[in-house]
C-alpha cells in the first residue's frame, strides 16, 4: 500500500514539475470561480429587457424583435430542459469561463508561465468584468460568444494536421458561436466581422481569395439559414426597432415647429404628428438629451411595440428629408452623446432583479430571491473600483486600447495577428455607436472591454515567450522567427520544430 502511495506521489510530483498537471490545477481553478460567480448571481439579474424576454421565452407574452429572438429561445431551450430560468444565468457562466480555461491553457502552453496563465482566469473576476456576467443582456452574450470563438481559433491552431475530425467540430461550434453573436445584437456585425477573419485561417494556415470568398459565402448562407429558423421556431412579431434612432435625432435636432412642419413634409398621419412634436417638445422641457422614444413619445398604456412597425416608413422619410438641411445640429448632437458614451457612461453595475424590472415581474423570478449578502458584496466590490480606478468603466480607454492594438505594426510572440484583429473588432464596434448611440450606458462598451482586457494578457504572453526564447536563440534568427519551445518540456528537452510550428511561430 506504502508502495503504491509512494509511486503515485511521485509520479504527481514529476507531473508538477514537467507542468502536465498544471492545465487540470488551472481547470479546476476555473471551475471553483465559474460556480462562485454563478452563486453570487443565482439566479440571474434581469432587467426590464430581460424581464420580458423571460415572459417571452416561457410562452407568456408573444416573442417580438425589439429584442434578438434567437436570445428568447436559447432560453426557452434551457428552462424547458433544466426547467430552471436561472440556466440562462448559468450558461453565461459556464461559457465565460470555460473560454477563459482554454485560452489560459495555451497561454501556459505557450509562455510556460503559470502567473500568465492565471492572470488570464483573473480576467473573468476583474470588476469591470464579472459585474455583468450573471446579468442576462444580449450585450453579454455578444461578448462571450466572440470569447469564444477566440478560444476555438486559437485552440485549432495548436491541433497536429491529422486531428481532421476534431478541427472540424471545433470550427462549426465557433462558426454556430459566430452566427449567435451576429443575430443576438443587431449592431454586432462590425465586432462579428473580425473575429469572423480571426476563425478562417485556423481552417487554412494561408487561406487564399477563394477560400475567404467561400468562408464568407458560408457564413453568411448559416447566418441568414439559422435567422429564418429562429423565425420560424418563434414567429416573432415586427416591431422595426431602427426607427428609434431618428427619432432621437429628429427631436433632438429639430425645435417643436420644425419638427411639425417636417412631419407635414413628409406626410405623415395626424397621430404620429402630433406625438412627434410632443416628443420634441418634451425633451426640451424635461432637458432629456437622449433616448427620445422611451424617455419624451407619448405612448399608449399597454406600450404598443409594434407602433413603430406601422410608422417606420414616414419617420425615416423625415429624416432623410431634415438631417442634410440641419447637418451641423446633427453632427453636434451626435458628437455630444458618443462623447458621453465616451466619458460618462453609467450603469457600470446593475443592482439585481426585483428593484428595477418593473412591478411585472415573472411569478418564477418572485419565487427565487436574490441573496441580499452576495449581491452587496459585488456592489461593493464594483463600485469601489468605479471610484478608484474608473478608466476601466469608460468607453474612451477601451477605445485607447483597441487603437492601440490595431495601429501597432507588429507583437512580440505568437498572437500578433489575434491582437490586431481583436483591437479591430472591438474599434469597429465602438464606432458603430456614433451614429447609433441611444444613450450612454457601459454595457455597450462591454466586449471591447473584455477583449481588451483579454488582449493585454496575450501582449504579456508575447513578450514572456520571446523574452524566454531569446535565450536559446540561433546565431542569426531574428526575434519574429524564434519558436518556443512547448511549456511541458524544458528547453533543452524540447522538439525541435516543424514546418507548421515554424510558420505559426513567424505569423
Amino acid at each position: 500500500m506504502s508502495g503504491t502511495v509512494d509511486r503515485w506521489t511521485t509520479a504527481l510530483r514529476r507531473a508538477w514539475r514537467d507542468g502536465t498537471l498544471w492545465p487540470w490545477c488551472l481547470a479546476a481553478v476555473a471551475a471553483v470561480c465559474g460556480y462562485a460567480v454563478a452563486t453570487v448571481f443565482h439566479p440571474g439579474y434581469l432587467s426590464a429587457d430581460s424581464n420580458t424576454q423571460l415572459w417571452q421565452a416561457l410562452g407568456d407574452e408573444p416573442v417580438n424583435d425589439w429584442h434578438p429572438p434567437v436570445m428568447a429561445l436559447l432560453w426557452r431551450v434551457l428552462i424547458r430542459i433544466t426547467g430552471d430560468f436561472s440556466a440562462m444565468a448559468a450558461l453565461q457562466a459556464a461559457v465565460l469561463w470555460g473560454a477563459l480555461w482554454v485560452l489560459a491553457r495555451l497561454v501556459w502552453k505557450r509562455s510556460g508561465s503559470r502567473a500568465l496563465s492565471l492572470a488570464v482566469l483573473a480576467v473573468g473576476l476583474a470588476p469591470h468584468i464579472m459585474n455583468f456576467t450573471g446579468v442576462v443582456w444580449k450585450d453579454v452574450h455578444l461578448a462571450y460568444a466572440l470569447l469564444a470563438v477566440l478560444a476555438i481559433a486559437l485552440t485549432v491552431r495548436e491541433l497536429p494536421r491529422d486531428r481532421v475530425v476534431s478541427r472540424w467540430a471545433l470550427l462549426v461550434s465557433g462558426l454556430l458561436f459566430l452566427v449567435y453573436a451576429a443575430l443576438v445584437r443587431k449592431n454586432g456585425v462590425p465586432a462579428v466581422i473580425p473575429v469572423f477573419a480571426l476563425l478562417v485561417p485556423a481552417a487554412w494556415p494561408v487561406p487564399g481569395r477563394r477560400r475567404w470568398l467561400a468562408a464568407t459565402g458560408v457564413l453568411a448562407a448559416v447566418v441568414i439559414a439559422c435567422g429564418a429558423g429562429v423565425s420560424a421556431a418563434t414567429t416573432p412579431l415586427a416591431t422595426r426597432v431602427y426607427a428609434v434612432i431618428p427619432v432621437d435625432d429628429l427631436a433632438h435636432v429639430l425645435t417643436p415647429d420644425q419638427m411639425r412642419s417636417a412631419a407635414e413634409q413628409a406626410h405623415a398621419g395626424t397621430d404620429l404628428r402630433d406625438r412627434l412634436v410632443a416628443t420634441a417638445a418634451n425633451c426640451q422641457k424635461r432637458n432629456i438629451a437622449s433616448d427620445a422614444y422611451l424617455q419624451c413619445f407619448p405612448h399608449t398604456r399597454p406600450f404598443d411595440v409594434t407602433y413603430l412597425d406601422r410608422h417606420a416608413d414616414v419617420i425615416v422619410r423625415m429624416w432623410a428629408q431634415q438631417m442634410p438641411r440641419h447637418w451641423k445640429g446633427y453632427a453636434e448632437y451626435r458628437g455630444r452623446v458618443f462623447t458621453k458614451l465616451l466619458f460618462q457612461s453609467n450603469q457600470t453595475f446593475w443592482n439585481g432583479t426585483h428593484a428595477n424590472a418593473g412591478a411585472r415581474l415573472h411569478p418564477l423570478v418572485r419565487k427565487q430571491p436574490l441573496n441580499d449578502t452576495l449581491r452587496f458584496a459585488l456592489q461593493n466590490y464594483v463600485t469601489g473600483f468605479t471610484r478608484d480606478l474608473p478608466m476601466l468603466f469608460q468607453g474612451w480607454f477601451w477605445l485607447a486600447v483597441s487603437l492601440v492594438l490595431v495601429l501597432r505594426r507588429r507583437w512580440a510572440g505568437p498572437y500578433s495577428r489575434e491582437l490586431r484583429l481583436l483591437g479591430a473588432s472591438s474599434l469597429l464596434y465602438i464606432l458603430a455607436y456614433l451614429p447609433t448611440a441611444p444613450e450612454s450606458n457601459y454595457r455597450y462598451v462591454y466586449w471591447p472591454a473584455l477583449s481588451g482586457t483579454v488582449a493585454l494578457t496575450l501582449v504579456a504572453t508575447g513578450f514572456v515567450t520571446r523574452r524566454r526564447a531569446a535565450v536559446d536563440r540561433p546565431a542569426g534568427v531574428p526575434d519574429d522567427r524564434l519558436v518556443v519551445p512547448p511549456a511541458a518540456l524544458p528547453p533543452e528537452a524540447a522538439p525541435a520544430a516543424g514546418p507548421r510550428e515554424g510558420a505559426e511561430a513567424a505569423r
